[in-house]
């Protein structure tokens, strides 16, 4: 704030400055506060979800521009998609060198090459919505502006950034074999041999248990390491870095840890329950904007840290389902039923398909259980009422009017809470503009 100088009582601060006319000036620092350190750590965290992942990764065998082809359900992330078959992949791409994504055709079922930044932005999909008029063959992935000789016939895709994550999804649908078939003919190769950054060495934590002031230790490698594109950001990138530098003496890195854990954390937990800046209703919380962020830098880091890899809201739409109609969480020790009227089935609200799973309120990992039964999908053996209506059930144990198709198990400890992930692939009407919501889930026991 600028304050004007009206005799020798007057003051002017001035950044980290303050001013006494006639006197020489001084430098004083100005500690960040509690708000300051909880907006600063949270969208620092984003990155650091993005690192640590990063970090698993290579650890488990990953190497630049090679696919990695998953079995179904073998992925190890929060909220995972088990109606697809997964292909893993981190790009490089530089001034010199492409890389080649060849895309097989795919008839018939959903399918998406989808690339993501190293702060969990999407910023490319290879599909036939996006190219109707060849929506297979070979891709050129580049960095935007390199000067490339590309394969004749590749169609050329530029990037904003010089590294990738790359997820290719197939659906399984109907037919699991004829999806892995296809899910292997993806493949990639880089022409020339691009430039290979280092590994961020930033902390490696559960998701159960973020890092404190560490966090800020890790600042600079990790901002250093990768551009924000979301312009309007820079100030809070700005306060990241001088509280990494504060955190150097003692005192301030004690006080700053102390100010995640009292105020970040709360502050974190508290965002969950509408995902930012998203919408509840019913007892569902819907995003208000996932895969592409802009400003919202704390929809971007709880949507790294519970069900990361998202992609944009054409292509998929999550709800997530955590308090039944009366408002309270839901926990396996209850039997809950989710009842669609006939004119609202999901199927309807759905391009490609549905599905429903059942994530412990933690790690957001599938809940084990003895049938190894971790979705209800628009490929279950569903039962609809008699009058055309559709009703899941959630329990430990099948209740005994529950067609064995409709019913999801959900066991957890004694007292235990999860939480339920709708998704909705290339998602139709309602739920695509955001005036859908699944109806409440009740609980009859």
């Amino acid at each position: 704030m600028k304050a004007t100088l009206r005799g020798l009582a007057a003051l002017a601060v001035l950044g980290s400055f303050i001013v006494f006319p006639g006197a020489t000036l001084q430098a004083q620092s100005v500690k960040a506060s509690d708000q300051e350190i909880s907006d600063a750590y949270i969208y620092l965290l984003g990155r650091l979800l993005i690192t640590r992942q990063q970090q698993v990764d290579f650890k488990e065998g990953f190497k630049w521009n090679e696919l990695v082809h998953r079995k179904p359900g073998e992925v190890d992330w929060p909220n995972p998609n088990l109606d697809v078959a997964y292909s893993e992949a981190w790009v490089a791409t530089d001034e010199s060198s492409c890389t080649i994504v060849t895309v097989p055709k795919v008839e018939g079922r959903y399918y998406t090459v989808h690339f993501l930044n190293g702060w969990g932005e999407t910023v490319a999909n290879i599909n036939e919505r996006l190219f109707p008029k060849r929506p297979f063959g070979e891709f050129a992935v580049c960095l935007r502006d390199a000067k490339v000789d590309l394969p004749a016939g590749a169609t050329r895709i530029d990037l904003p950034v010089r590294t990738s994550r790359v997820l290719a999804r197939v659906e399984l649908g109907s037919d699991p074999a004829g999806a892995i078939a296809l899910q292997h003919q993806f493949k990639l190769k880089a022409t020339g041999t691009p430039k290979t950054p280092a590994i961020a060495p930033t902390p490696i934590f559960e998701i159960e248990t973020p890092p404190g002031v560490e966090a800020f230790e890790a600042a600079a490698i990790a901002l250093d390491g990768e551009p924000d594109l979301s312009v309007g950001l820079e100030d809070l990138q700005r306060k990241a870095q001088e509280i990494a530098e504060a955190v150097k003496e003692p005192g301030e890195r004690a006080r700053v840890d102390q100010s995640i854990r009292t105020h970040a954390f709360t502050a974190f937990a508290k965002a969950g329950e509408r995902i930012g800046h998203g919408t509840v209703m019913n007892g569902w919380a819907r995003p208000g904007v996932v895969g592409e962020y802009g400003l919202d830098y704390l929809a971007r880091t709880l949507v790294n840290n519970g069900g990361i890899w998202a992609n944009i809201k054409p292509e998929v739409l999550y709800y997530r389902g955590s308090r039944d109609r009366d408002g309270n969480e839901l926990s396996g020790d209850h039997v809950y039923t989710l009842t669609f009227p006939k004119d609202q089935l999901p199927a309807q609200s759905a391009t490609f398909f549905w599905s429903v799973i059942a994530v412990d309120g933690h790690r957001f990992r599938v809940l084990p259980n003895p049938l190894n039964r971790f979705l209800i999908n628009n490929q279950s053996k569903l039962t609809f009422g008699s009058d055309g209506s559709l009703t899941l059930y959630f329990s430990d144990k099948k209740p005994a009017d529950a067609p064995d198709g409709n019913w999801l198990p959900t066991p957890t400890p004694k007292g235990g809470k999860y939480r339920l992930t709708f998704r909705f692939y290339r998602p139709t009407e309602g739920v695509a503009n955001g005036t859908y919501f699944p109806p409440p889930l009740i609980r009859r026991q």
